[in-house]
């Protein structure tokens, strides 16, 4: 359809934006495709290569910031290769992609690994846009993901753990790479809390960090949760501190579902609308008659009059039940949805 075709775009153009993609350097010691995080986010990496007729992908190659691991063994045989990254469900703040536009395949679930399935969906699977990777030699590669900060090795490691302490509420400090005698103090008292050892690594802490920012995440938010058999596009609207405000979108297939915001949530009126794939045509939510702006691409608009004349246009949102303890999950049934119409 023609706003998932913009929605894609305006990611890919967001991602480029802020980050500097799959940077190949050449052959490294040992053989297979080298996987280096140079962020300060926990990211989740799945690679595709090519076999015979059809394409097998495989994931999820968990990456701690300031670390490389080797996603796919060797030796290489050189050609196109494909290359997809998701930051961690601890993060807050929305998830973070790596991609491009070839689709393919993943199991959001867990590991895995699929030789060409002809149909995502109907085998419970996610369609992620990959990004071609052209191994242009035998035996080694390395691709780096990269931030705009663009850290070192120990840096990223560094900016890495004051992200995730922050995220598991136990220390606010900002994400700089340099690791102060606050943070150090914070750290001895999660370890001595957690009853964890005063010497433990590095990577053992990021692991410990991300279960607890898992933990707490849990516990907060707005979540919308796809009941029906299709894919569907939603949005939210609600009053900020600033005032009224609609964001979107957000892709959910079927049986998923997508964690729209991560922080406590504040007042009581929150707002969805969706649109819902139907083959050919378009269904979007009944009984719904609270008016938002909405954008062709991904979007965040502040107000929700006028929306024509700032190039926006109007769509009838649904008013949500009141959130519990700072908590609120919606979900999506086909019942809520108007009979199918024309795209």
């Amino acid at each position: 359809m023609a706003l998932e075709r913009w929605f894609l775009r305006i990611v890919v153009l967001a991602i480029a934006s802020l980050v500097v993609l799959l940077l190949p350097a050449g052959a490294q010691e040992g053989e297979g495709w080298k996987l280096c995080n140079r962020t300060s986010y926990v990211i989740e990496a799945a690679v595709g290569h090519e076999e015979g007729s059809g394409i097998t992908v495989e994931g999820w190659t968990k990456l701690h910031p300031g670390a490389c691991r080797i996603a796919l063994a060797g030796p290489l045989k050189a050609g196109m290769h494909y290359l997809y990254g998701r930051t961690s469900s601890a993060h807050l703040g929305g998830g973070r992609e790596w991609g491009g536009r070839k689709d393919l395949c993943v199991d959001p679930t867990g590991a895995f690994s699929l030789e060409s399935p002809p149909d995502c969906a109907a085998m419970g699977l996610e369609t992620q846009g990959f990004r071609p990777v052209d191994i242009t030699r035998d035996g080694s590669w390395t691709n780096l993901f990269t931030e705009i900060e663009n850290y070192s090795e120990d840096a990223a490691r560094n900016a890495g753990l004051q992200r995730l302490l922050d995220e598991a509420g136990v220390v606010s400090s900002n994400v700089d790479g340099f690791i102060g005698q606050r943070t150090r103090a914070a750290i001895a008292d999660f370890l001595k809390l957690r009853g964890l050892p005063a010497n433990l690594s590095d990577a053992d802490l990021i692991d410990y960090l991300e279960q607890a920012a898992e933990e707490r995440g849990r516990n907060v938010g707005f979540t919308l949760c796809n009941r029906t058999k299709n894919r569907i596009w939603s949005a939210i609207a609600r009053r900020s501190p600033e005032g009224w405000e609609s964001r979107g979108w957000w892709r959910i297939e079927a049986g998923g579902c997508a964690r729209v915001i991560d922080r406590p949530l504040r007042g009581s009126e929150h707002f969805v609308y969706a649109e819902m794939e139907d083959g050919a045509q378009l269904r979007t939510l009944a009984n719904a008659n609270e008016a938002f702006c909405v954008g062709r691409a991904k979007f965040a608009i502040s107000g929700r009059e006028d929306c024509e004349d700032s190039a926006y246009r109007t769509a009838l949102f649904t008013r949500t039940p009141a959130p519990v303890e700072r908590k609120l999950v919606y979900e999506f049934f086909a019942r809520d949805f108007t009979e199918a119409t024309r795209k």
